[in-house]
């Protein structure tokens, strides 16, 4: 069984890619968007079997060309990447489904183009060869370039300029640093580099440039600024997506790394505390001051990527809760950020502007959306009864699992930075949902937002809904999850097998292993 679940790995990036071909070939637009729907659709049933199957069974893996190992390229499944699978699949489905409703799909090229982006994202999630890696971040990377700017808007390709400078400055880095590991190494397989960046040597200087480059492409301190720019400059629809697929691929891959690569080396905690704290609070304050309703849900995003990262230097006492709450957090702020996200597009797609000094009173106007925006807030900043809580809580639960100043420190900075969320929704609700309704004479009483386009950002909020009510089976996904990415020899040896060749000799190239 394991070597049919194996074998069955490559259909992940292999069915989207087919599936753009034929969507970019359909001549009819209904055909065009089912292909949309369907395949993100399967993929998150496909993805809920490998995820039961990975964690009653443990690692799966397969070489393309059954090549031994070390020498093909492998495409490896545990419970981490197949519930990431999972996420990325649901929000997908959701930004898609906006798509279609919002008229975005009038253009012949945008299912074909979401569907390589959905390609890329689950060969990222899927590999183990670092420079397999770097090639399917340009699989992403390329359809998202025409995603933002096929309006032809000043401002999405405004944003479109920003959003290519920074990931071709990252995606050199990133290369730079697999071509330094190869060239030290011999290998840029992640089995075959267990633990090689631990101690002192060149191995750890290349390792550093990949994660630096990671980094960049999830948007955190000191390369940040970036994300809440760009991505309010897309449609709601694009954002969405990149919300739930970029910058969590970057996520997923920066624990891969610092759990294979480094041994979650404790030397770097002060530094991981410091750089995420402070961009904690970038984004969290940041959305004080935008003028518009995504804008301010684009420092949202940037506010959830330390809660996430900053986990990675509290691992010493329990680094398997500290893993799983990590991830627990990071499936949660896919789904509710999604959500959020479109619900805003819902707002701009009606009235004709995010903008919260031309918004007022949706409240009693558009009492669903309003529900439906109050929901995502309330699950952004933690509180029941919805996904966001359990993060929060097993978040500030393992960091003061561990003794010191820099836990209170961090829990300090958890608390002020939730506070400031808390702040940028609530001035978001006075500004656009409480205050006078909108003038008669501008906007007509009838003219309320569609159902059809509040249905995707519902759907997700229920997503965030059923996580806190079945909290007992999402949290032992988790945890598996966790232990799975743990458990390096059992990665390792599933990926190398019996009889694998030019194993790079680490103790030799590294100092203090």
């Amino acid at each position: 069984m394991a070597d049919v679940v194996a074998q069955l790995l490559p259909l992940f990036p292999g069915i989207p890619l087919i599936a753009a071909a034929l969507a970019l070939l359909a001549p009819w637009r209904a055909v065009r968007d089912a292909i949309m729907l369907i395949i993100p659709g399967v993929g998150v049933f496909a993805g809920l079997g490998l995820l039961i199957y990975t964690m009653n069974n443990g690692v799966v893996a397969h070489t393309v060309g059954l090549y031994v190992g070390n020498v093909g390229i492998p495409l490896v499944a545990d419970a981490f990447s197949a519930l990431m699978i999972i996420t990325t699949m649901i929000v997908a489905f959701g930004a898609n489904w906006f798509a279609i409703v919002g008229g975005e799909t009038k253009s012949r090229y945008y299912p074909s183009l979401t569907l390589i982006l959905i390609t890329g994202v689950c060969g990222a999630l899927l590999t183990a060869d670092l420079f397999n890696f770097f090639v399917f971040i340009e699989v992403m990377l390329l359809p998202s370039y025409g995603l933002i700017t096929m309006s032809g808007t000043w401002s999405r390709l405004a944003a479109g300029r920003a959003f290519v400078l920074v990931n071709l400055f990252a995606s050199t880095l990133l290369v730079v640093g697999v071509g330094y590991i190869y060239s030290v190494t011999g290998s840029v397989n992640l089995a075959a580099l267990q633990g090689a960046a631990a101690g002192n040597g060149p191995v750890t200087v290349a390792a550093g440039i990949i994660l630096i480059a990671i980094t960049a492409k999830a948007g955190v301190f000191p390369v940040q600024s970036w994300l809440p720019r760009t991505y309010p400059g897309t449609s709601a629809a694009v954002m969405g997506l990149f919300s739930g697929l970029h910058t969590k691929v970057a996520v997923y891959m920066l624990y891969r790394l610092y759990v294979q690569l480094f041994d979650l080396e404790q030397r770097w905690n002060v530094l991981i505390i410091v750089l995420m704290l402070i961009s904690m609070m970038i984004g969290a304050f940041g959305g004080l001051t935008e003028k518009t309703i995504r804008r301010v849900l684009g420092y949202q995003m940037l506010n959830g990527m330390p809660f996430i990262l900053v986990m990675l230097a509290f691992t010493s006492e329990d680094p398997s809760r500290a893993l799983a709450a990590g991830i627990m957090y990071t499936i949660h702020h896919m789904v509710t950020v999604g959500s959020l996200i479109l619900a805003s597009g819902a707002i701009e797609e009606t009235y004709g502007t995010g903008d919260l000094t031309k918004l007022s009173g949706l409240a009693r106007r558009d009492t669903i959306i309003a529900w439906i925006f109050a929901a995502g807030a309330f699950s952004v900043v933690g509180f029941p009864p919805f996904s966001g809580m359990w993060g929060k809580l097993m978040i500030v639960f393992e960091v003061a699992r561990n003794d010191g100043a820099w836990a209170w420190i961090a829990i300090a900075a958890i608390i002020i930075a939730s506070f400031a969320a808390f702040l940028a929704m609530l001035r978001v609700w006075r500004e656009a949902f409480w205050g006078h309704d909108l003038p008669s004479d501008k906007v007509p009483d009838e003219l309320i937002i569609r159902k059809k386009l509040m249905a995707p950002s519902a759907a997700l909020i229920l997503v965030s809904l059923g996580m806190f009510i079945f909290s007992g089976v999402v949290i032992d996904a988790v945890e598996t999850a966790a232990e799975q990415l743990l458990d390096t020899t059992a990665y390792t040896d599933t990926i190398l097998g019996d009889d694998s060749a030019a194993l790079p000799n680490i103790d030799d190239i590294q100092e203090g292993r």
